[in-house]
């Protein structure tokens, strides 16, 4: 069985923003005086999961036909956006100049997963 155009697309444009999301979260700045070490060890195992149960969506709905790991792949960029919007609204700085370059790739690939040949990829099973 061979994946699509648009869906391989897909997968790979997903999986770039969930690798450049990873690093720049990797790199945040955290007030060392405001939060112990329970507190950011938790944040960063919090991180792990979401990234985690992402990459679990992108690979069910590409690899698995899984449109419902798709809709929710599209809900989440919803919220992403939303939350981008509000990043913007205080400033161009090189932390949402990223956050907007991952949006944008996610937006890019969850498009090319609704069209041309992968509409049959998900209507098929």
């Amino acid at each position: 069985m061979t994946i699509p155009r648009n869906v391989l697309w897909f997968e790979v444009l997903l999986y770039l923003s969930l690798l450049i999301d990873t690093l720049s979260a990797a790199f945040i700045e955290r007030p060392s005086t405001e939060i112990d070490e329970t507190a950011a060890v938790s944040a960063d195992m919090f991180v792990v999961v979401v990234l985690m149960f992402f990459l679990l969506l992108v690979w069910l709905a590409a690899r698995h036909r899984k449109s419902w790991a798709r809709w929710i792949l599209v809900a989440a960029l919803g919220l992403s956006a939303l939350s981008l919007l509000d990043s913007l609204s205080s400033g161009l700085r090189l932390a949402s100049v990223v956050d907007l370059f991952s949006t944008v790739l996610a937006g890019a690939g969850i498009y090319l997963s609704f069209t041309d040949d992968a509409k049959d990829w998900f209507n098929s099973v």
